[in-house]
């Protein structure tokens, strides 16, 4: 999901709000209807000679279906990728129009369009907001204005550049068949880690020309995040493989006890062609396993069948002939053989058990490759071995080492390991591991590897070490551009995107989604902990900011809301509306113990009072690996101009909790439901 440009450090964000307007009319003529809009153009992040953009569009006139979003640059920039719509670009003259899930915008609807560009020498907001040929006028213009001229999408040359999904799961990508814009490969190498985000455990396959990769999220729901690729150098996500925490305990709902720690980790996901299905396994709380499918990874995920076997770290294999196996354990490695449906065991067996000179070894994958079978194995914390076995799925293995003790290419950052094997359709081969690298949790890195004349894989390094920077991939032309890390989220769906989770299941009957999010208190309660509907988004690293814009006219008495890195220390700034007025507050001392139980709700480390029921609060986080790494806390009331507020806060790099620390979105009471906010927007920037 990077961009492949290097983000740099003195990276800038820079806000213009286009109040003027362009008229969106349907694609029929301005004479049908009543049109008008609201623009914010907002550049997100910045690096030398290269941009993160978005445009935030409301439709202040009546309903439209199908709009063209029209504007002039003046200093030479380009867009090089978009998401959100399909673009071409004729000299300084960009039009950009809508893909089939954000066709329709009902009047007070807004859609926001995502792009990255590139400038030489300076990168002023663009001009000219139009629609379908009519300037941007600020306001709403009646039927009998006049019909509009029309400008058709066909009148500009080519795409350069095809769209990504929105945010939603379910969104469609464009229909455009043009290639990526830009050169291909987009460099002659990539730099590790490959996506700096917490996506722990992974399990990394391909099907055709994409790549998928699931990782654990413990406690977060929805969980077994699903992220897409097809380079293995950049990511999207695109859905979730468990919809909802259904595991038969109200601790997942934070209802008469609590889940931290407990849920999805060291799963396996898989493809199936023989009935075209996706098939996720995983085990819950040591005792019982979970099967999960659906025919597309962005579709519809059902649980299908609960195991009671427990598929420890499990990996998930299914073979030429389609019969599926799973490898799993802890010290003894053990196969199990699925049903023809894949949903219950036929049989299961001890197929190899660690020497004492090896020690403890789990965090299975299985494949296949000419004839033999393999099993990948780590030693916690630095080390990963093989299993092979030429005499079929059930052994007898033999082991050689993949990879001891080797240095990381993240500076201060663990040994890789836990990850998996994936080979291209050029038929090269690439380890996918993860680097400890906390607070920000574990961090994907991406490493080629060869065979040995005897059929033992091996891991390319440099130096000796993980590299840094390898060779880019051989892989095609990606058919469209994926979705970058950065950006900002209005909301504008009534379905989250899926780099979305919660903090446990959430009460579906208090938050929702279009024009915003809606987060009504959901809990009574003064510890963020037990606080049911606390959002939240991976941090992005090394460095990033998050901003959301507030509003908190509609808090009760005894209500918090506000912005928070939540963890096992976490703090947040917020409001605390008490007594009828309403206070900034940055709460600090929010602890837990070692069960992940409630040691201290906090303290208010600084406070003001507050008026005017909008704020913007925002949050920078350095989750470099090290201890002492702080985030830092400021607000604004108009978005622009923003003030720090109160001391940073130290995160806790310890590794116990395994999460990585995230940006959360809070909203509960501390006297009785009924209060709310609404947040009209989240922006990930970086640095």
């Amino acid at each position: 999901m990077r961009s492949g440009r290097p983000r740099s450090p003195w990276a800038v964000v820079a806000t213009v709000a286009l109040l003027a307007a362009a008229c969106l009319a349907s694609t029929t003529t301005a004479a049908a209807a009543a049109a008008g809009c609201r623009a914010t153009y907002t550049v997100t992040s910045s690096w030398p000679g290269g941009f993160g953009a978005t445009v935030d569009i409301t439709n202040l006139g009546d309903p439209i279906n199908g709009w063209t979003l029209t504007w002039s640059y003046s200093a030479g920039q380009t867009i090089t990728q978009l998401w959100n719509g399909t673009y071409t670009q004729s000299g300084a003259q960009v039009a950009v129009k809508n893909v089939d899930y954000n066709a329709t915008l009902a009047t007070a609807a807004t859609t926001t369009v995502g792009f990255n560009g590139a400038f030489t020498t300076g990168n002023p907001p663009p001009t000219n907001l139009a629609v379908n040929g009519v300037l941007c006028t600020g306001a709403t213009a009646s039927p009998s204005a006049g019909p509009s001229s029309t400008a058709s999408p066909s009148s500009s040359p080519s795409p350069s550049g095809g769209a990504s999904p929105s945010t939603s799961p379910s969104a469609s990508p464009s229909t455009s068949t043009s290639p990526t814009a830009g050169p291909w490969p987009p460099s002659s190498t990539f730099g590790n880690p490959v996506l700096w985000e917490d996506l722990a455990d992974a399990d990394v396959f391909r099907v055709g020309d994409t790549y998928y990769y699931t990782a654990s999220t413990m406690h977060y729901s929805p969980g077994a995040p699903i992220l897409r690729s097809y380079d293995l150098v950049h990511w999207e996500y695109a859905g979730h493989a468990v919809p909802n925490l259904d595991f038969g305990s109200s601790a997942y709902n934070l209802s008469g006890g609590r889940a931290y720690v407990k849920g999805i980790w060291a799963s396996a996901m898989n493809y199936r062609r023989s009935n075209g299905t996706y098939y996720w396994i995983g085990c819950v709380e040591f005792n019982r396993t979970y099967v999960y499918t659906a025919t597309a990874v962005d579709g519809t995920w059902q649980k299908r069948a609960q195991i009671n076997n427990c598929y420890y770290d499990a990996g998930l294999l299914v073979d030429d002939n389609d019969t599926m196996y799973v490898a799993y354990g802890n010290t003894t490695i053990n196969v199990a053989q699925l049903s023809a449906d894949g949903l219950s065991q036929v049989r299961s067996q001890a197929v190899f058990t660690s020497p004492s000179s090896v020690g403890t070894i789990e965090g299975s994958r299985f494949y296949k490759r000419n004839g033999a079978y393999y099993i990948l194995v780590t030693r916690p914390a630095n080390a990963e071995y093989v299993l092979k076995s030429t005499s079929g799925p059930f052994g007898p293995y033999t082991m050689q080492p993949l990879l001891n003790n080797i240095g990381s290419p993240i500076a201060g950052g663990g040994v890789p390991h836990q990850g998996g094997l994936v080979q291209t359709a050029a038929g090269d081969w690439y380890y996918m591991a993860f680097v400890d690298s906390y607070p920000g949790g574990r961090v994907p890195v991406l490493a080629p590897v060869t065979w040995s004349a005897d059929g033992w894989p091996q891991l390319q390094t440099v130096n000796g070490a993980w590299g840094s920077a390898y060779a880019y991939p051989n892989v095609p032309r990606p058919p469209r551009e994926v979705r970058g890390p950065t950006g900002v989220d209005t909301f504008a769906s009534a379905a989250l995107g899926p780099e979305w989770e919660w903090n446990h299941n959430p009460d579906n009957t208090k938050w929702s989604a279009g024009g915003g999010l809606t987060l009504q208190a959901a809990t009574v309660t003064s510890d963020l902990y037990a606080a049911r509907n606390t959002l939240t988004h991976r941090i992005l690293g090394p460095t990033s900011t998050a901003t959301i814009q507030l509003d908190y006219s509609a808090m009760k008495d005894g209500d918090r809301a506000g912005l928070a890195m939540l963890r096992d220390q976490s703090a947040w700034i917020g409001i605390k509306r008490d007594n009828g007025s309403t206070r900034l507050v940055l709460q600090n001392n929010i602890t837990m113990d070692g069960n992940w139980n409630t040691t201290n709700t906090g303290s208010e480390a600084a406070g003001q009072n507050v008026a005017g029921g909008r704020i913007w609060l925002r949050v920078s986080a350095d989750i470099h690996p090290g201890s002492g790494r702080l985030a830092r806390f400021s607000y604004s009331t108009d978005g622009v101009t923003f003030t720090s507020f109160g001391p940073s806060f130290a995160m806790n790099n310890a590794w116990q909790f395994f999460m990585g620390y995230r940006f959360a979105i809070f909203d509960y009471a501390t006297q009785s439901l009924g209060g709310s906010v609404k947040v009209a927007s989240f922006a990930l920037t970086t640095p």
